[in-house]
């Protein structure tokens, strides 16, 4: 019997940490992974593309609007889960997926969802973290002091927002001559070095045996 793993990566727009973990398992950084599907609930995320470029099932999910109300939105989850089934998804990987995901598809795969997010634990949780940290940086910074954000991987265990048991963290530095552009591309290139590396961590202890 196969030990392969198999994940599911959701994302909602262009991708790149998606294509980090694609560029990983190509190279056989990541031994055993399989990319069972990837599914966006945005029909024009450009990872879709990334997706099928690499022959990847790359698939749409929409959500109701927000008007639709909170049952509607765990209806979805639920058929969300069941979908991710049908492709023998083992576990889930958030990567730029800007949904939160509710109880009752995170029962679905106790302990096997992960969050990429970029910010500290208990730092900036929710939409727009590098824009929100730069922000606060230049507004209480001390002259020519470098500050600080970063990056963390972590698992989902229930529906608070960026949170949960951290897998793995990086700060990254803001320097007092940055612009957002320049500490975006920074934090960019940790977080695609860290998922790799907190996935790698997570599903080797995965296929290891209970001793």
């Amino acid at each position: 019997m196969s030990d392969a793993v198999r994940i599911a990566i959701l994302i909602s727009g262009h991708g790149s940490n998606l294509q980090a973990i694609i560029d990983a398992v190509e190279a056989g950084r990541l031994p055993g992974v399989t990319i069972a599907c990837v599914v966006s609930d945005r029909a024009g995320a450009f990872g879709l593309q990334r997706a099928t470029r690499h022959g990847l099932p790359a698939i749409h999910f929409p959500y109701p609007p927000r008007s639709a109300g909170q049952a509607a939105r765990r209806m979805r989850d639920a058929e969300l889960a069941d979908l991710l089934e049908r492709h023998g998804v083992q576990w889930v990987v958030l990567a730029g997926w800007l949904r939160v995901l509710s109880g009752q598809f995170l029962r679905r795969f106790p302990n096997r969802v992960v969050n990429l997010h970029p910010a500290l634990p208990g730092q900036f949780p929710g939409l727009n973290a590098i824009e929100r940290a730069f922000q606060a940086y230049r507004a209480t910074s001390q002259a020519g002091l470098p500050g600080e954000t970063g990056v963390m991987v972590h698992l989902v265990p229930d529906e608070s927002v960026d949170a949960g048991p951290v897998v793995a963290m990086e700060s990254v530095p803001i320097y007092p001559d940055d612009t957002l552009e320049s500490l975006t591309d920074r934090v960019h290139q940790v977080e695609h070095r860290l998922i790799v590396d907190a996935l790698s961590k997570l599903l080797t202890e995965h296929r290891q045996p209970a001793t």
